[in-house]
């Protein structure tokens, strides 16, 4: 009896270990994507500032390149296409506040597919964010891309292109997941609306952090009066970014239109 019980001991202790361990590699290998995404950041940005200044030309870059794989011999990265490509990164996203802190926290392969294969905007933003968020290979990203996932759900998921101004409707796509995590509410499996109401309620903060985090709560059971009808909105909100309202209609089954107005 006592010997079982230190077997099982030792090997929840030894899980515990190996989970400590790839926690610890995970985090390592981000702060070194993240250190070296930094330093190619920097080096683009100061080749675009010799440029700006002293007129540099292709033969600047390529002595540079040379330089410095001489400097740094077996260290792969400083090619005068990889110090060319440094420089597109910081002119493609040195304006995009934004975007700035989320392309350091996905690998310099993945930056540059992106970079090459997309050439809007928020497409690039789309991509950036779904490899961050769902950790994509370069080939599934690769994969992503060619299948068009971006246009699918863009033009699949919302009303947003018919029922928004062209200049809005495609800021509005990328604030809208796919899926969004309620694991906090702790909702048994058998749960109501009303319930799902109430939970997302009772912890605001995390609904609102899961919604995105640009989300300012309004109220809930909004009364709207339509031709002589009266309406209810479960929960009502506002983003800031886009200055409007967000209508949150809460449905634990197939959703049924009943109201169709913009306000």
């Amino acid at each position: 009896m006592t010997k079982s019980i230190e077997v099982h001991e030792y090997a929840d202790f030894l899980k515990e270990l190996k989970n400590r361990i790839q926690m610890a590699q995970s985090t390592a290998l981000r702060a070194v994507n993240k250190e070296l995404m930094m330093l190619y950041w920097d080096i683009g940005r100061q080749i675009v500032e010799q440029q700006s200044i002293d007129q540099w030309g292709d033969s600047v870059i390529e002595g540079l390149a040379i330089d410095l794989q001489k400097a740094f011999p077996g260290i792969k990265g400083f090619s005068a296409r990889n110090l060319w490509n440094m420089r597109d990164l910081y002119l493609s996203y040195c304006k995009n506040l934004k975007l700035q802190p989320l392309v350091a926290e996905i690998s310099w392969t993945h930056n540059l597919y992106i970079l090459n294969k997309c050439k809007d905007v928020l497409e690039r933003e789309f991509y950036i964010r779904m490899v961050r968020k769902h950790k994509w290979s370069k080939t599934e990203l690769a994969n992503r891309i060619e299948n068009q996932t971006y246009e699918k759900i863009m033009l699949g998921q919302t009303n947003f292109d018919t029922a928004l101004p062209a200049e809005m409707h495609n800021k509005a796509q990328l604030i809208v997941k796919d899926e969004y995590t309620f694991d906090f509410l702790e909702l048994d499996d058998d749960f109501s609306e009303r319930q799902l109401e109430n939970g997302l309620i009772a912890k605001i903060s995390d609904f609102l952090d899961e919604m995105g985090g640009i989300f300012a709560y309004l109220g809930r059971q909004f009364r709207l009066e339509v031709d002589g009808k009266e309406y209810f909105i479960d929960i009502l909100l506002y983003h800031r970014h886009l200055r409007c309202l967000i209508a949150v209609e809460l449905k634990i089954g197939e959703f049924i239109s009943t109201i169709n107005m913009a306000f």
